[in-house]
């Protein structure tokens, strides 16, 4: 038997690993013809965006005042008294709609003619297992005449400050506000990313928290055409009438109530922070984002 020597046997290694080579290069070739090629994504390092993330919070934090104490005042001394509002009327209303004596009222109704599309309300909205407002109609004229002037004194207050304080100017609606509104509503609704620019308020903001100072005037107006139809006799016939004065006083009450809606859950999404700013008065802001304090110093 032959014995190879180990010259040969390194020769013949080197001529295997060769072959090796060139059949994996054919085979690659062909794979190569046959298949597309796979591009990837160029996709970042974790390490790159630590350090973004790191720079991001490296921006300071500070404490800003946002809401005067007038304004956080007169914000929380309106909410029961809104809602105190709204409850006595509704045992009023019943009085009208009562369905128990068949005289329902065609004002507050959505239909056309005679075909009647919503009624307000049914009667199971009046009593059911959780309350009663049936035969309640005193109570609440009591209620909602007494409540009346306060709302009319916080609301006139507000106003008053805004004026004084130079406040209204965060507050009314700038030519930039619808557009900023309609980009506000598009981030809700999860169809756009990023929010616009703003200070205290946003567009959206603007427009709805004006909205609701014209509406509860328009309340006290129409509210005192009801109130006193013969005293305020000019009122009520510059109105449309008594009836008239009715219908918009109900329809901007159901607007007051929309506009609860809307504004508790924009709070819940704002987050914690911007509920505490209406109750201390401050808030906590990212020292690169725009300065209240500074638009209001140019006031």
């Amino acid at each position: 038997m032959k014995e190879e020597k180990p010259d040969e046997i390194e020769y013949e290694r080197q001529a295997l690993g060769n072959a090796d080579d060139a059949a994996d290069a054919v085979v690659v070739h062909a794979m190569g013809e046959a298949l597309p090629v796979l591009v990837l994504p160029d996709v970042e390092s974790p390490l790159a965006e630590t350090k973004e993330a790191d720079a991001f919070d490296e921006i300071p934090l500070v404490l800003e005042r946002k809401h005067p104490l007038a304004i956080r005042w007169m914000h929380w001394v309106n909410f029961p008294v809104l809602f105190t509002m709204v409850w006595s009327g509704l045992l009023i209303y019943w009085n009208d709609s009562d369905n128990l004596y068949q005289h329902p009222h065609a004002v507050y109704r959505v239909g056309v003619g005679t075909v009647t599309i919503v009624r307000f309300f049914p009667p199971w909205f009046y009593t059911n297992h959780f309350w009663d407002m049936r035969f309640l109609v005193t109570k609440g004229l009591g209620y909602h005449f007494f409540f009346m002037w306060l709302f009319a004194l916080n609301g006139i207050a507000y106003v008053i400050f805004l004026l004084w304080s130079q406040e209204w100017k965060f507050l009314v609606p700038t030519r930039d506000s619808l557009r900023e509104a309609i980009q506000v509503t598009l981030v809700d609704l999860h169809l756009r990313k990023g929010l616009p620019a703003q200070t205290k308020y946003n567009g959206a903001q603007r427009i709805a928290y004006t909205a609701v100072i014209v509406m509860g005037a328009g309340s006290l107006v129409t509210g005192l055409a009801i109130y006193k139809p013969t005293q305020a006799h000019w009122v009520t016939t510059m109105l449309g009438g008594y009836e008239m004065a009715r219908w918009l006083h109900f329809w901007l009450t159901l607007g007051f109530c929309g506009f609860f809606l809307v504004h508790v859950g924009q709070v819940i999404l704002a987050g914690w922070n911007n509920f505490r700013s209406m109750v201390s008065g401050y808030e906590i802001r990212r020292a690169d984002e725009p300065s209240i304090e500074a638009e209001r110093r140019r006031f």
